[in-house]
């Protein structure tokens, strides 16, 4: 898959791509330089293989140039998490997923 270009729309709280005309987007909430991904919606239309993990990379990416903490309410972004251990570093001191 080639490089995803993701828009964090700040007045929206959230973080979009599009995709053939579609908008995937993560919602998210931000408190004390911590980034709660809420919600992750994919059109159904989005069927390519693997956009899903790309799409979630390409926002933690973007949460850690910041320098900022991510606490992943969503189930999705919760198990990208569990399985992806490399972005543990990430979770604010005391969560675990």
């Amino acid at each position: 898959m080639t490089e995803m270009e993701v828009n964090d729309n700040s007045f929206l709280r959230q973080f979009e791509t599009k995709l053939n005309g579609h908008l995937a987007k993560i919602e998210y909430s931000s408190q004390e330089r911590k980034v709660f991904l809420t919600k992750l919606v994919i059109p159904e239309e989005i069927t390519q293989e693997g956009f899903k993990e790309t799409f979630i990379k390409a926002v933690l990416h973007q949460i850690q140039e910041k320098n900022l903490r991510v606490v992943p309410t969503s189930p999705h972004i919760a198990g990208f998490l569990r399985k992806n251990r490399q972005y543990k570093e990430m979770l604010p001191v005391g969560i675990r997923i």
